[in-house]
């Protein structure tokens, strides 16, 4: 017998990443990237201090996967943006200069909202927004056009209650609003930062 729907939800961070051009790999270099990236967001939540007693396990996407943070103390959500996605990004490129054969970047979304949970796994109206954030085609076109290993885009209730504020290590203005989503009736526009950027603006700042 199924579990049923827990109706009440539960709030949850979340990071919702995405393999560029996963279609044009053959079925076995695909899985050799999915064990990669399960393997590289390990080391990111922990380089963050988020070890598996403090997230959900993480959801398959196929190509990509749905990371939920749960709200303790040992977690805040401005560690997901000044530890967690910059060591994300380091360890894409470290793979990709000692496996050039599996090199990948990422699209990466995070947010933070309430989640619902039944035997199938999590459900509602912020997973939506998250994965339609993940999947924006204006935040495909970001990465195209850079050459950095990944792009983020960030939620307008991320940069309310964290980015905005320029909490230490964040720079609120390495934040652009340019990524437009369709949830329902709502159109959300999301704050996308490029690593790369943001490190060539300290380089410049620091000349």
């Amino acid at each position: 017998m199924s579990t049923p729907a827990q109706h009440v939800p539960l709030h949850r961070a979340m990071v919702a990443v995405d393999i560029e051009g996963s279609t044009t790999r053959t079925n076995p270099a695909r899985a050799r990237l999915r064990t990669v990236l399960y393997e590289l967001l390990d080391e990111a939540f922990l380089a963050g201090g988020i070890t598996k007693k403090y997230r959900d396990g993480f959801v398959d996407r196929g190509d990509g996967a749905l990371c939920l943070v749960r709200p303790v103390d040992q977690a805040p959500k401005p560690v997901l943006l000044t530890t967690v996605v910059p060591s994300l990004a380091e360890l894409l490129v470290r793979h990709g200069e000692t496996h050039p054969e599996l090199a990948f970047r990422l699209r990466v979304a995070v947010h933070a909202g309430e989640v619902h949970y039944d035997s199938r796994g999590p459900y509602g109206e912020d997973v939506d927004i998250v994965c339609r954030f993940v999947d924006a085609r204006e935040l495909r076109r970001q990465l195209r056009i850079t050459a950095a290993p990944l792009v983020l885009v960030i939620s307008p209730e991320m940069h309310r209650s964290v980015v905005r504020h320029g909490y230490p290590g964040i720079d609120h203005d390495a934040y652009l609003r340019t990524v437009t989503v369709k949830v329902g009736t709502q159109r959300l526009r999301g704050w996308v930062h490029t690593p790369a950027v943001a490190a060539r603006r300290q380089e410049d700042m620091t000349a």
